[in-house]
């Protein structure tokens, strides 16, 4: 198995036991926690300067700080976004400067590449034939591209709410498309059960690629604030805004803001704010209370499906990273993050995702409640491009024009 000098083990962030990552492939053995990649930053050798040397290309430009080297990769180019400024959301909100993360330039059009990345390589690095795993639906999408990429089978668990797009793609890619009726927890509940019976022979050998229980989506997801960092000629930003279903990219981005400063490469920590909508918001609802982990939403109705996530498995990791970082969390309406979607598209040229506006109508909201001073730098992740959702946002557009009519 190839990996990087840096990366030692993976640890449980339940019961901190250290495994070993070349027979330890995804959660622990030991009380079935979730595991993280754990570096000697001791032993990374980088400095600014030597990053700032480097083309901008890929996301494994950061390798020493990643579990894997480049060589090893199964990547497409992913990585490397656009952070875009946006002058005019910045004086709506009041704050000194607004900057959108584009993660709708990634191979599939979302940041799941960067997941599937990391996560299809640890897939090859330990022999696998085929992949599986539940998605909303970019995550799945995403799987099977990079399944493809690496001549790996993928078999793919979506539920029938997910959009025609990433359905479509998945079965573009070769990869095995199974639909559940119901959400994403359903989806989920038929990838177990196949998972049960492949462990009695039948579909034996796949390799899961789903969110926190391979340990490599969140910690190669981290590589979105390295980037954010290094574009902000090292600057941490006051605030990421982060649309957040299971919070894989939040966790991760914490992870790397942390990194980065023990490196000393900067002196502190962005605050981490979560948004969701309010149809589904399991880990607003726990920060509001001050839970120590989320309630399962029960009744979802948001059409926001990126963040239609009502069991989010690592809620304690999130509201952690959200405290540890000084942050927050916030939810709105649907049509609050629908009518920011084509607010940021008419301003600013920049096509965000349904899902993905979320951390728009977040911002302005936290805006609204003083939680962001007139100096402020903050950062909004646009995690998926807008022509995942373009039947939602037209939709939406007709509806307020139609409204426009007949109040006229």
């Amino acid at each position: 198995m190839r990996t990087t000098d840096a990366f030692v083990a993976l640890r449980c962030v339940d019961c901190d036991a250290r495994h070993d990552p070349a027979t330890v492939t995804h959660r622990c053995p030991d009380c079935g926690g979730i595991t993280d990649p754990e570096y000697d930053l001791d032993a990374v050798d980088l400095s600014r300067e030597e990053l700032e040397s480097r083309p901008f290309d890929s996301l494994w430009r950061y390798e020493e700080l990643l579990p894997f080297p480049r060589e090893a990769a199964v990547s497409m180019g992913e990585g490397a976004t656009p952070l875009v400024e946006c002058p005019t959301l910045a004086d709506r909100m009041g704050v000194g400067a607004v900057y959108v993360k584009d993660e709708g330039r990634n191979p599939t059009g979302t940041f799941k590449d960067r997941g599937q990345t990391g996560a299809v390589t640890a897939a090859v690095e330990h022999g696998a034939d085929a992949i599986a795993l539940n998605s909303a639906g970019n995550a799945g999408q995403a799987a099977a591209a990079y399944a493809a990429r690496a001549g790996l089978d993928s078999h793919v668990f979506l539920p029938d709410r997910a959009g025609f797009t990433q359905k479509a793609m998945t079965e573009v890619h070769g990869g095995d498309l199974r639909i559940a009726k119901g959400e994403i927890t359903d989806a989920g509940a038929e990838y177990a059960a196949t998972m049960e019976q492949g462990a009695e022979g039948a579909d034996a050998g796949w390799y899961s690629t789903k969110t926190f229980v391979t340990p490599y989506r969140h910690d190669v997801k981290k590589t979105m604030a390295y980037e954010t960092i290094e574009q902000l000629d090292w600057d941490v930003p006051d605030a990421v805004v982060y649309p957040t279903g299971g919070g894989v990219g939040l966790v991760g981005m914490h992870k790397a803001a942390t990194e980065f400063r023990e490196l000393g490469f900067t002196d502190s920590l962005p605050g981490m704010y979560a948004a969701q909508a309010e149809g589904c918001a399991p880990v607003v609802r726990a920060w509001d209370e001050g839970a120590d982990a989320h309630e399962a939403w029960e009744e979802i109705t948001t059409v926001c499906n990126g963040i239609a996530v009502p069991d989010p498995g690592a809620s304690p990791w999130i509201l952690d990273a959200i405290e540890e970082s000084g942050g927050g969390a916030v939810a709105t309406s649907d049509e609050a993050i629908l009518d920011a979607a084509i607010e940021v598209a008419r301003t600013e040229g920049i096509e965000v995702g349904a899902t993905c506006a979320s951390a728009v109508s977040g911002a302005f909201e936290l805006a609204e409640r003083g939680e962001f001073g007139p100096d402020d730098t903050v950062v909004l992740l646009n995690t998926g491009a807008g022509n995942k959702d373009v039947d939602t946002l037209r939709s939406h557009l007709g509806a307020r024009e139609e409204a426009a009519d007949e109040a006229a």
